[in-house]
């Protein structure tokens, strides 16, 4: 009999239940498939699924890492928000919770994380290097900005056995266009990027190195102009210096040797009587012919091409090639002289070059060497190369010291002319 009577209870209990299913709260559902689309680099648009619809949203986000109950809370009827206000080439993270009601909050998402991109480069000689966003991260790193395209020359420029870091960045959505084997055209505000460094240890460059200066060169109204960046003591940024110094250096090389120099950091003066055709400032090293090469297995020219930079040229095997000054497997000994000769000397001994009138010699590649007066000079080339004597010693800029092997390579040619 009790037994029935307990079975009876627990029925009535059942069916009264039942009969009282609307007084029920359904859990509020927890949003899915949460994403950040067109994050720029200050901005992000983040959307989320929600089938039920039935409710708003509180967005939370904060710089990664942050507490929940710390960020930023945004209220919100859409299953998409965009966030502004962001800071460039920083990782976010974000929460989403549904609200049914007032008493009726869903649990909190996953984390999503996104990282907005590096901020925009800015073509202007601004106080100190760093507020022209040419690098991510920390500045000494040298870590390019996304938006340059780094480079190497086929034959480089001697400058006292420093290394260099070579890009341009062109604006945003703009090309430059071929024009012939020499330099493209390049668009209003064009940035070409140069810094000068020592290893500390060339057999061991995890010891680091020693930043001295970064030029620069911005197309501004048709016209190149020309700034200089003389970097801090801490390496940590670097600032405009129109006016030129000179910065201590010391390195070891391959061989273990040390070696001392007091590096000439150019003034702009010195600049112009390089970069120059005439009264215009210009370019000397990203020449079609220079940039012809591979690196990393990849011809420069033709990755500028994929990476629609350039306009006007559809295969680099119509370009010539600058012959790599040191390469004797492939070039001659006359091949690899005139290439040095051309990218240390021609901008200065060329029509419009600031020895244009101080010397007969034309000493660009393609010249013939009946025009180029190599032979005929050959003693006063000799003379000017083989010791340093500033102001007497060619190049008159850019350098402290000789470049041994240059020299060797120079003379071996010279003498084959006698």
């Amino acid at each position: 009999m009790l037994k029935k009577t307990g079975l009876l209870f627990m029925l009535a209990l059942f069916v009264f239940a039942c009969n009282n299913d609307d007084d029920l709260v359904a859990a509020c559902d927890t949003v899915t498939n949460i994403s950040a689309n067109t994050v720029t680099n200050n901005s992000a648009t983040i959307s989320w699924n929600d089938t039920d619809l039935i409710g708003s949203y509180i967005l939370e986000y904060g710089i990664s890492g942050f507490a929940l109950g710390s960020g930023t809370l945004i209220s919100e009827t859409n299953t998409s928000i965009v966030l502004t206000g962001l800071d460039a080439n920083t990782t976010y993270d974000v929460y989403v919770q549904t609200v049914c009601s007032e008493t009726n909050v869903s649990m909190y998402t996953d984390v999503l994380s996104f990282t907005t991109s590096a901020p925009f480069v800015i073509p202007e000689f601004l106080p100190t290097l760093s507020e022209l966003n040419l690098f991510v991260g920390n500045l000494d790193d040298l870590q390019v900005t996304p938006y340059a395209f780094e480079y190497d020359l086929n034959t480089p420029l001697f400058s006292d056995y420093s290394y260099k870091q070579r890009f341009i960045v062109l604006p945003l959505g703009e090309k430059m266009t071929y024009d012939g084997d020499g330099l493209p055209l390049y668009p209003d505000n064009t940035l070409i990027a140069k810094t000068f460094y020592y290893n500390n240890d060339d057999r061991d460059v995890s010891l680091g190195q020693h930043i001295i200066e970064t030029r620069i060169l911005i197309k501004i109204n048709g016209s190149w102009e020309t700034g200089d960046y003389k970097w801090n003591d801490t390496q940590t940024d670097a600032v405009l210096d129109l006016n030129g110094s000179v910065v201590p250096v010391t390195w070891i090389d391959v061989d273990g040797e040390t070696n001392n120099i007091n590096y000439q950091i150019p003034s702009d003066t010195d600049c112009f009587s390089c970069h120059r055709i005439g009264s215009d400032k210009t370019p000397i090293g990203p020449k079609m012919r220079t940039l012809n090469f591979s690196v990393d297995g990849v011809n420069q020219l033709q990755d500028l091409i994929d990476s629609e930079l350039l306009d006007g040229l559809t295969d680099p095997s119509t370009v010539s090639v600058l012959p790599r000054w040191n390469d004797e497997l492939n070039y001659t000994l006359e091949e690899r002289a005139r290439a040095y000769f051309d990218i240390q000397c021609a901008h200065c001994h060329i029509e419009g070059g600031f020895c244009e009138f101080q010397s007969t010699l034309r000493l660009d590649y393609e010249r013939s060497l009946d025009d180029s007066q190599i032979a005929p000079r050959r003693m006063s080339i000799i003379n000017r190369i083989s010791n340093y004597n500033q102001g007497f010693s060619m190049p008159l800029n850019g350098t402290t010291i000789i470049h041994d092997e240059g020299v060797e390579l120079l003379l071996e040619y010279l003498d084959t002319l006698e």
